[in-house]
């Protein structure tokens, strides 16, 4: 009598109550919450967009600053609690990009640029695109191991929050009261042109990511009373504290590239002495 063929299969004759099933991994919750915060973000960009085809255009200026907070905090939540991964880096770059680089302009567009037709799409464009291309650039930037230990202070041309904060300026002063603006979508679109360009730039900027300033022990509690001051205006006169906020950051540019060009002359003079050191003497 011929044998019977073996059962076909990768597991041999064993029976399937016999198989060992794969078990699922487990992740801890630290990797969860920074996620968590960017999801957050996410909805408060898209919510943005919504707010703004309903015509509630402060609503959607206020739902794009509670995006960049949610920002700000995932990934220090994510360093702290030791949960970064790649997973997280990848959605915070799509999360910025719908934030910051989509979510801003296409409220302008509804606010004013809409009335110039295509010039006002093209701006748009010009805007979101470049945000993207900024976005990928950074991506790329972080995996360069040759970085000097300084570089980390600074970025290369202006983040994508920070150039929502810029290009939002219009709607800053049509909010406190300045409401021309909205009748001159060519200057809000001139403006859209600008800030892309800002951050397609390689003009350095302050990071903010790497403060190791120490102070005195004296200066704690006037720090303090100068953050609740801040604090109450933001509170009480939001629109004319984001305008100053952002006519600030561009006033602050210059100082930022000439503090950048002292740190690459000094780090090039002290490695021209190493390499003078190492040569040999006759």
């Amino acid at each position: 009598m011929a044998k019977s063929l073996p059962p076909f299969g990768p597991e041999g004759d064993r029976p399937f109550s016999n198989r060992r099933t794969r078990a699922f991994g487990t992740l801890p919750i630290r990797t969860v919450i920074p996620n968590a915060l960017t999801v957050l973000a996410l909805c408060a960009g898209l919510t943005a967009i919504r707010f703004a085809l309903e015509g509630r255009f402060e609503a959607s200026v206020v739902a794009i600053i509670v995006a960049s907070v949610f920002d700000a905090l995932d990934g220090r939540v994510a360093r702290f609690l030791k949960g970064t991964s790649r997973f997280g880096a990848e959605l915070d770059s799509l999360t910025d990009f719908v934030n910051f680089g989509v979510a801003p302009v296409i409220v302008l567009y509804l606010w004013s640029l809409s009335a110039i037709g295509g010039i006002g799409w093209i701006a748009v464009l010009g805007y979101a695109v470049c945000c993207a291309l900024r976005l990928a650039r950074f991506n790329v930037a972080l995996e360069d191991p040759d970085k000097p230990a300084w570089s980390a202070n600074y970025f290369v041309g202006v983040p994508a929050p920070a150039g929502a904060l810029l290009v939002m300026l219009p709607l800053y002063l049509d909010f406190i009261g300045f409401s021309a603006l909205r009748a001159l979508p060519l200057l809000v679109a001139v403006l859209c042109f600008f800030v892309a360009f800002l951050m397609v730039s390689r003009v350095p900027t302050f990071s903010g990511k790497r403060m190791s300033l120490r102070i005195d022990r004296e200066m704690v509690l006037p720090i303090l009373v100068l953050v609740g001051m801040v604090a109450a205006v933001v509170m009480n006169y939001p629109w004319h504290a984001f305008t100053a906020i952002a006519l600030g950051y561009l006033a602050v540019l210059p100082v930022s590239i000439l503090r950048h060009r002292y740190h690459k002359m000094r780090s090039a003079s002290v490695a021209e002495e190493v390499i003078g050191d190492d040569l040999p003497i006759d």
